[in-house]
Parts: C-alpha cells; structure tokens; sequence
C-alpha cells in the first residue's frame, strides 16, 4: 500500500511539474476589470506565470471546499456531541443505581418490598 501511495505521488508531481513548465508566461492578474476599477479607484494588478495562477486557484477551490464541508456538517457533529452527553449520563444514572445509592436508593428498596408482599398475597 505504501508503494502505492509514492506511485502516486511521484505522478502527481510528475503531472504538476509539467504543467508548471508548459504555463511558465506572464499573466496580468487585475483585481477587478478596468473600467470598474477607474470607477471605484482600485486599479490593481500584478504580473504572475500562469502556473502560479492555476496552482492557487486550484488551493483556494480546495480551501473553500474543505470549509464548505465542514460548515454543512456541523448539525451532525452536534447531534454526535449530543448523543454522547445523553449517552455519559445514563452511564452515570446507571452506575448510581448499581450502587443502589443517591436518590431511589431507600425508596427503590422499598417499593420492591413492597411489590414482594403483594406477589406473596396473590
């Protein structure tokens, strides 16, 4: 399996590898198109290879993905943390009642006393 993995990678770089070297030209990115950034005042721009472009747009749609999912599961991360807290106390509530101690420990012993006589009457 580890070999693989390196197989992989080694064509992942071999493929990025290239296209870094076949998109090597400079590309003007701007900010906003330029009439609306004489508009606004915000003629920004800077001159980048294009593989630079391609490689941090693909990084961003990654980021943005892995947020986007994160936010969309947060009501089922909360219905597991929920789940839990439920799931400790009742661990608790039935470790007390094992021990037969806090509250129903007297009452709980009566009333099965009591239960007792009446089968017995029956």
């Amino acid at each position: 399996m580890r070999y693989i993995r390196y197989a992989f990678l080694a064509v992942l770089a071999v493929c990025l590898i290239s296209v870094a070297m076949a998109n090597r030209g400079m590309v003007e990115l701007r900010m906003l198109p330029e009439e609306l950034g004489n508009l606004f005042g915000l003629n920004r721009s800077v001159d980048l290879p294009l593989f630079i472009v391609i490689f941090a747009a693909i990084v961003a749609g990654l980021m943005i993905g892995f947020v986007w999912e994160w936010l969309r599961e947060h009501k089922h991360r909360a219905d597991v943390a929920r789940k839990d807290g439920e799931m400790k106390a009742l661990r608790r509530e039935m470790q007390r009642l094992r021990r037969g101690d806090g509250k129903g420990g007297k009452a709980g012993k009566q009333e099965d006393e009591v239960l007792a006589l009446l089968d017995e009457a029956r």
